[in-house]
């Protein structure tokens, strides 16, 4: 299959053009930059076919999609600065790239006759409760632009397309960019205390194995609505952290340890810095993803462990 990604300099459009090349497809490679601007880590992304593109302006995106004619679209590009999204100078510009730029690539997918797949957020939903969300639920309740703008996208694939897969992920971590672990790493270099928060609970997603479920997917004809994260259960913020700096000792990285760095829960309320509220129950149900015979992500503890082999902190 030939198959653009969207977001290459990112996380998860990293990973997804690797693995595109292990199974032998045509992995080609977008984002906003003249040329590819991720880490330079010699993987075949690094060097692959590559297109920028404005998803922004549909006429670009007609234009490129028209020459490329692709069997699929994977589309990971998307403004993901929570915060910075309530900024109201900025709030025009997250809906122009993960709305209109979502809706215009969907448009041009329908136009060619592609699978499109589009990455989503549990911040679709308002993050109340304790039951896990389940990936057809209609109950949007979006907190925040960001979350808002992303169910804007989703809304215009499913309006626009038969051919589509939206899959919802949470709390992403991989090699190409910035992350909660490692952010959580490097403050820890220069604090012996750090509050995290303990009453918002969710799961790890580790990019590495996400990329395998969604080429597994685009593989088939099994559309819809999915979630997808690592197995292992639901943790807070202040668990995974525990679980990084264990992690990091066992490797060891001594000054990770309880003597170096103390570890304290408190509430969302309590931190009281975001600017845009975030979702206290971002659990999600992957059950469909077995039902339609596909292999779920190892865990996350076991990503945690291959993660930290694969960087420096």
């Amino acid at each position: 299959m030939k198959i653009l990604v969207t977001g290459v300099a990112g996380q998860l459009g990293h990973d997804v053009m690797n693995e595109l090349a292990g199974r032998g497809h045509e992995g080609i490679g977008s984002d906003l930059a003249p040329e590819y601007s991720g880490i330079a880590d010699g993987s075949y992304v690094t060097t692959a076919d590559y297109v920028s593109i404005d998803i922004t302006d549909r006429a670009s995106v007609a234009e490129t999609l028209l020459k490329i004619n692709p069997d699929a679209v994977i589309h990971c590009a998307a403004w993901t600065a929570v915060d910075a999204a309530e900024d109201e100078d900025k709030k025009d510009t997250v809906y122009a790239v993960n709305a209109t730029g979502t809706e215009n690539i969907a448009a041009v997918c329908k136009d060619l006759d592609c699978k499109m797949m589009y990455i989503s957020t549990d911040y679709v939903f308002d993050g109340q409760g304790t039951t896990p969300w389940q990936p057809d639920c209609k109950d949007y309740k979006p907190l925040n632009v960001y979350g808002a703008s992303k169910l804007d996208g989703e809304l215009a694939v499913s309006e626009i397309l038969d051919r589509y897969f939206i899959v919802r992920i949470a709390w992403v971590f991989g090699t190409n960019g910035k992350n909660f672990i490692r952010t959580m790493l490097n403050v820890a270099k220069t604090h012996d205390k750090l509050t995290v928060v303990s009453d918002q609970i969710g799961t790890p997603t580790y990019t590495f194995d996400l990329a395998r479920l969604l080429v597994d997917m685009i593989e088939t004809d099994k559309y819809g609505y999915y979630h997808a994260t690592n197995e292992g259960g639901y943790i807070s913020w202040y668990d995974f952290t525990k679980e990084i700096f264990r992690q990091a000792v066992a490797l060891g990285r001594t000054e990770y340890d309880e003597n170096h760095v103390t570890v304290c829960p408190v509430t969302t309320e309590e931190y009281g810095v975001s600017k845009a509220a975030r979702p206290f129950n971002s659990r999600l149900d992957k059950s469909k993803l077995t039902a339609n015979g596909f292999t779920p992500l190892p865990t996350w503890q076991d990503a945690v462990a291959r993660y930290l082999k694969e960087i420096e902190f």
